[in-house]
């Protein structure tokens, strides 16, 4: 019986580039105009990422691109609102009113100020990170483009889609 081990260096290992986004456009609008500089397609995925906290539950969407070099590209929103239920304690006039409040859930919470990150997970081929926040730029309406050291990302399982 042949015995195989695994090595938690395998796993710790961070094979892919993280680039944060600053702008108030709609994600949708923000991955056409991204299309439109770079050399890549993303496109809607069909699974959102979940994420669940004490203030409760919600979905990022997620535009993806694979690409012929097996280089993938996700870009992703990083906060979302979340309804809370109120806790009704009027007896008065409003006594029948349901009233809902949003939060916001953040994707990765050490960077609250951040509207969107594109991952770039390259495995073997080597990316020009510089180039492409370069080109991030030049869209109009996005303000702030830079990439983000991964190693200091605590919430870094987040990203792990």
């Amino acid at each position: 019986m042949a015995v195989h081990k695994l090595h938690l260096e395998e796993f710790d290992e961070i094979d892919y580039q993280l680039i944060a986004i600053h702008s108030t456009l709609e994600d949708y609008r923000l991955a056409y105009y991204i299309n439109q500089n770079l050399p890549i397609n993303l496109k809607k995925g069909n699974c959102n990422i979940q994420i669940s906290n004490k203030e409760g539950e919600t979905q990022f969407t997620r535009f993806v691109f694979e690409d012929s070099k097996d280089i993938s590209w996700n870009l992703v929103q990083n906060q979302n609102d979340v309804f809370v239920p109120s806790q009704n304690s009027n007896q008065g006039l409003f006594a029948e009113s349901n009233n809902k409040f949003s939060t916001k859930i953040y994707l990765i919470p050490e960077f609250k100020k951040v509207d969107y990150f594109l991952k770039i997970e390259n495995g073997e081929v080597k990316i020009d990170v510089a180039k492409i926040t370069n080109s991030i730029k030049k869209i109009d309406r996005v303000s702030t483009v830079y990439a983000v050291e991964v190693e200091k990302i605590k919430s870094k399982n987040n990203l792990i889609f």
